[in-house]
């Protein structure tokens, strides 16, 4: 009995789906690992605000996927809708590095958030659409991803450290300083956003499939989803989102203190040559994560040949907990640099591994659709919740080793007492969420799902 082989992917299309992904990404990697010390520490937003401004645009991402999946299986050529959404994306990103005010910024991310999350999801259609071979050349397009966010984000490490850090001053001049100059991660986001609409209109098209019954895609696609293992994964993604929230909303803030702590001892030339290499500012060598994440995506293809989805699945669940485990209880530059490194194991196994899925288990004409309701949990549903949690429910709980001058704790302006954050009771908190994801994707998944086609 033969078996037919999907033809190769082909050099041309592989080059333009892959700066797809490389653009994509660099767009948001320039800008979101850098937002809670800009909004934090330059803007001057409390605990409180900070979260919600990081919820809006999750909330605008909720309602963007539904509009977005309906148009591109329905209406719209893929490729033109995300050229219109980058444009307007790309004016969008600007202003939010401009608005000073709390109101403005969360008006703002909340018509961002609305136009950029479809797109996420829209890219992996439209790959998916030209792939003969999905399992076989899907990792090897979305890895370009992960090095536009790779490359974004050195770029703004090494212009903090070359123009916004200065040769003289306290640990906190420093950081101030460098929390004014993640400005530029806006700016540079905006630029990219223009090139990636423009480039988009060029990209192979992509028609609406338009099936004979023109149900509302959405719904048809929830249909589907009730059963498992879709049901499953789609539950599981809310915790998981959350976790994902705790470390992009601190670990900037957590490395930099790292960082310019190492960086203060000359005779550390391991860290100096660190910061030399990625810059400053956490974003920069949050990039480890993302370069682990080019060898786990490269080596998706093998391992989904020998590996089941679930056990895929639980090792990336794993990896969020041990990633977490290092931030609490090793907060030293090696080991934090090993948990940042986890960041591609978490995201290939669990993340990438999950829109496969997602794929593989729906009808073809509601494909997209079904992609950016799962992009919904991820980026909408989990984020929101995960922002609230991870800021007003345990950051500020977590927000309480006294700060002290000459014995005594330092009282703000308002009488109020100073506290700064206690990294072990934060990060102990998305640990133990991501042992219990494992524990409940190891019950409930089932082992060997049938597929839709």
């Amino acid at each position: 009995m033969s078996t037919s082989v999907a033809p190769p992917l082909g050099v041309n299309l592989g080059s333009r789906l892959s700066f797809m992904m490389f653009l994509q990404f660099a767009v948001w990697g320039a800008w979101l690992p850098i937002l809670y010390p800009f909004l934090l520490g330059h803007r001057g937003f409390t605990l409180e605000e900070t979260g919600l401004c990081l919820s809006a645009g999750a909330v605008g991402a909720i309602f963007g996927p539904f509009i977005a999946g309906q148009l591109a299986d329905r209406t719209i050529s893929t490729e033109k809708l995300l050229g219109i959404s980058h444009l307007i994306g790309a004016v969008l990103v600007y202003m939010l590095g401009e608005a000073d005010t709390f109101g403005g910024f969360m008006v703002l991310s909340a018509l961002y958030g609305f136009v950029y999350a479809p797109t996420i999801a829209l890219t992996n259609s439209l790959a998916f659409h030209h792939m003969p071979d999905r399992d076989r050349d899907f990792g090897l397009v979305r890895l370009w991803g992960t090095v536009g966010w790779i490359v974004a984000g050195i770029v703004v490490g090494q212009y903090l450290l070359r123009f916004a850090t200065p040769a003289e001053g306290t640990l906190e001049q420093i950081e101030a300083a460098q929390n004014a100059g993640r400005s530029f991660a806006f700016t540079l986001s905006a630029g990219l956003g223009v090139l990636m609409g423009i480039y988009c209109f060029f990209l192979p098209h992509t028609p609406p499939s338009k099936s004979e019954d023109q149900k509302l895609a959405w719904a048809e696609a929830l249909s589907e989803i009730k059963m498992q293992p879709l049901l499953t994964l789609f539950l599981i993604a809310v915790p998981v989102s959350m976790v994902h929230q705790f470390y992009f909303v601190f670990t900037s803030q957590f490395v930099t203190e790292i960082q310019n702590a190492a960086a203060s001892d000359a005779a550390n030339s391991f860290a100096n040559a660190v910061n030399e290499i990625l810059g400053v500012g956490g974003g920069g060598l949050m990039t480890i994560g993302q370069m682990s994440e080019i060898a786990v995506l490269a080596c998706i293809p093998v391992m989904a040949g020998r590996l089941s989805k679930k056990a895929l699945l639980c090792i990336g669940l794993a990896a969020y907990a041990v990633r977490m485990a290092l931030f609490a209880f090793m907060p030293d530059l090696v080991p934090v640099m090993l948990g940042v490194a986890l960041h591609g194991v978490c995201f290939g196994c669990f993340i990438f591994v999950a829109f496969l899925v997602v794929d593989e288990h729906t009808s073809k004409d509601v494909r997209a659709t079904a992609q950016n309701l799962f992009n919904l949990v991820i980026v909408g549903i989990g984020i929101i919740v995960g922002s609230w949690f991870a800021t007003a429910v345990v950051g500020k709980w977590a927000n309480n080793i006294p700060v002290m001058e000459n014995g005594v704790q330092v009282i703000d302006a308002d009488g109020i007492a100073v506290n700064t954050m206690n990294w072990v009771d934060l990060f102990s908190v998305p640990m133990w969420i991501a042992v219990a994801c494992l524990a409940v994707m190891l019950v409930a998944y089932p082992s060997r799902p049938a597929l839709k086609h």
